[in-house]
Parts: structure tokens; sequence; C-alpha cells
């Protein structure tokens, strides 16, 4: 927790820079690309959001092999989602 008041703006390496910069990507993905979310799936949103934050930094080839790497865990079917279930 960061305390304005008491003049602190950081703790550690951490800042609540980051903290907002990353609910500004959510944000901006959720109202701008995704105009409705349901609260069953939000999390898969928040992974997805959590995966362009953590890779921001790297080159587009780079990501889409992580992105690759990542989606191993099998494919995801629509019955599937609809049921709750991540992977076949």
């Amino acid at each position: 927790m960061i305390s304005h008041s008491q003049g602190q703006y950081a703790w550690g390496h951490i800042t609540t820079n980051t903290v907002e910069g990353y609910f500004a990507l959510l944000q901006r993905g959720l109202t701008g690309s995704f105009h409705h979310v349901s609260t069953k799936h939000l999390g898969r949103y928040c992974d997805e959001f959590s995966f362009r934050w953590d890779y921001r930094k790297v080159k587009d080839g780079e990501r889409t092999m992580q992105a690759i790497r990542q989606s191993g865990r099998g494919r995801l079917k629509y019955r599937n989602l609809v049921a709750g279930q991540t992977a076949s």
C-alpha cells in the first residue's frame, strides 16, 4: 500500500504508475475492443491483458512466439467455454 499523504510514492521498484498503467491498458481494451465482458469470463480477459502488459517491451515476433508457446494447453472449444471448462 502506498501512502501519498505521507510522501510515499514507491515501494522499491514498484510505483503507483505501474498499477495505473496496467489498469489503463485493461480499461482501454475492455471499453475499446471488448464492449461486453461477462463476469464469468473476466478472468480470461484479465489473463490476456496481463500477458500484453508483461510482454509490452518485447518485440512483436518474440511476443508472438511466447503466445504460441503458452497456448499449448489444448484447444478451447466453444461448448467447453460456455460450460466453464478450460481445455479439451
